[in-house]
């Protein structure tokens, strides 16, 4: 089993955090998905996580009504599980600060767009993909950036660009956009493994055009 513990952060139905755990499960994956957290108790994340046997939890202000109380629950559990790496997929909460001081420069987020562009408050799902299309853009695609206490705004690892098709609606634009989610994330997060053990990350960003 690798050593590299990655802990994804999910709030909805967490196909991201289930590319990773097929990624994970690859005999020279690098990384070891240790760990769920959803404030959602309802949601596809911790679903997907009882069923593959992978730890979970529900941590929201339902189970710790004071933000500073929640936030030094989930840093207890994060380290209690050792994790080396955490990744918000579609995670709808603001991560704390104690959280992020502990975990700094360790937390990534896959955002469905090329940041710069159409991030901030917000700015997720569909109306991102609206406000591209609104936009007259011709590229998009996702980037993965370490996560900052500012939505959006930290340093880029990657990006996938897509061309914008004459004929996308924002329901065609958000599957493929999807779709090179589930592609770019393993590959990042493989990456930022391999390089923290010792091997040959790529270290670079990704800006390749299917």
């Amino acid at each position: 089993m690798a050593d590299f513990r990655v802990a994804v952060f999910a709030s909805h139905t967490g196909t991201n955090l289930q590319a990773l755990h097929q990624a994970s499960l690859v005999p020279d994956a690098a990384f070891h998905l240790s760990l769920v957290l959803s404030n959602n108790r309802e949601s596809g994340a911790l679903a997907y996580a009882h069923a593959h046997a992978i730890p979970a939890a529900h941590m929201s202000g339902a189970t710790h009504p004071e933000p500073d109380q929640l936030d030094t629950a989930v840093c207890a559990l994060l380290n209690e599980h050792r994790i080396d790496l955490i990744v918000t997929a579609g995670y709808m909460k603001k991560i704390g600060p104690k959280t992020l001081r502990s975990f700094d420069g360790r937390i990534i987020n896959i955002h469905p767009s090329l940041l710069p562009r159409h991030g901030g408050r917000g700015m997720y799902g569909n109306t991102v993909h609206e406000a591209v299309l609104a936009s007259g853009d011709r590229i998009t695609g996702p980037s993965v950036h370490i996560v900052t206490a500012e939505y959006d705004e930290g340093p880029v690892i990657a990006q996938q660009e897509l061309a914008v098709r004459p004929d996308d609606t924002i329901e065609s634009l958000s599957t493929r956009v999807l779709s090179a989610e589930h592609i770019l994330l393993p590959a990042v997060v493989q990456d930022l493994a391999l390089r923290a053990i010792g091997g040959h990350g790529s270290g670079g960003v990704a800006r390749q055009r299917p």
